[in-house]
């Protein structure tokens, strides 16, 4: 079953804002020695992570790796599969416009260096992710956007074409006739392929691509192009992608957030966690309007992933198992 049709089938809980206790101090971490605990479980690796139920773009990304490629390499591949599939209507080719009718992409890339790369309101061009990766290669810059970035796909030889398709037309022309404009909870309205990988060597690398939030202001950027918010990769500690409403995911720097905790010794899963309550919790949250949800991966090939709302999951592919698991959520827990 598509990932869009278990969110449809969400409905919203009515249950009270709990105002949580702020961030406790490094102290409070399990254990501070990272550098004598990151050796990677060699029987785990290679291991292929992603938001959503993409099966078919973990199935890529492993077959890289298998084939003794970098994680680099798996991530691009693997959310290029999304960005082709012109069923998902929230990356790529069919993605859902802005309020213009324009499908605007965002993406980014970034390597088991540091090095990364990001294109921010490209048109025109389905491989957003691929564009990131040339800006991060090509060029002494991390961000390209709007008309520069779409010429400078060109330069490289990627082709134009219209993004919008016969559906997401007529998913846009529907909401014209009321034109309201709020985020709900659901995939059309705002999600991310997110992918992290680590490669047989133990080298982490990280991607996200989206269409951003259907029938948003014209220029409306989210978190996923910003490194350290949508995406976010230390190889040293381990690496976080976000999803759902970027505006949100920003204010905290999430995926830096994740990491981060990462390194103060928290698992994939507790750091997920403690991100999350970071938004709830913050004074005036009106976090049972909107989700979001992290995905992470430590250097030892330990993942978690956590959101706001039920039905939020990661595809995981690791020891020869491809599945979908559900993610926990923090409304059940108020």
């Amino acid at each position: 079953m598509k990932r869009r049709n278990f969110i449809k089938n969400a409905a919203l809980t009515s249950a009270g804002l709990a105002i949580g206790n702020s961030l406790t101090n490094c102290a409070d971490s399990e254990s501070k020695d990272n550098k004598s605990d990151v050796a990677v479980s060699t029987n785990k690796l290679p291991l292929v992570i992603a938001t959503w139920h993409v099966k078919n773009a973990t199935t890529k990304a492993m077959e890289i790796l298998q084939a003794g490629g970098t994680a680099l390499d798996a991530v691009e591949q693997g959310c290029r599969v999304e960005e082709a599939d012109i069923n998902n209507s929230s990356v790529g080719k069919g993605g859902l416009p802005d309020r213009d009718g324009n499908v605007t992409l965002d993406a980014c890339i970034m390597d088991k260096y540091g090095n990364c790369g990001s294109v921010v309101y490209l048109q025109n061009i389905t491989h957003a992710v691929s564009v990131a990766r040339k800006v991060m290669e090509d060029t002494p810059h991390v961000m390209l956007a709007g008309e520069g970035a779409k010429q400078f796909a060109m330069s490289k030889g990627f082709q134009p074409e219209d993004l919008l398709t016969e559906a997401s037309k007529e998913a846009w022309e529907k909401w014209k006739i009321e034109a309201k404009y709020k985020p709900i909870i659901n995939i059309e309205n705002h999600d991310t392929i997110g992918m992290l990988a680590i490669d047989k060597n133990g080298d982490i690398s990280g991607a996200c691509t989206t269409s951003g939030l259907a029938y948003k202001m014209g220029g409306r950027v989210g978190d996923s192009p910003i490194i350290g918010s949508g995406l976010f990769v230390d190889n040293e500690i381990g690496a976080c992608v976000a999803t759902g409403l970027g505006e949100e995911v920003v204010k905290t720097v999430g995926s830096f957030l994740v990491v981060e905790l990462m390194r103060q010794g928290k698992s994939p899963q507790q750091a997920c966690e403690e991100a999350i309550r970071r938004i709830v919790s913050k004074p005036n949250s009106n976090y049972k309007d909107f989700q979001v949800g992290y995905i992470a991966v430590n250097k030892k090939g330990e993942t978690g992933s956590y959101a706001i709302h039920q039905w939020f999951s990661m595809t995981k592919f690791q020891d020869g198992v491809n599945e979908q698991n559900q993610s926990d959520y923090y409304i059940k827990k108020q």
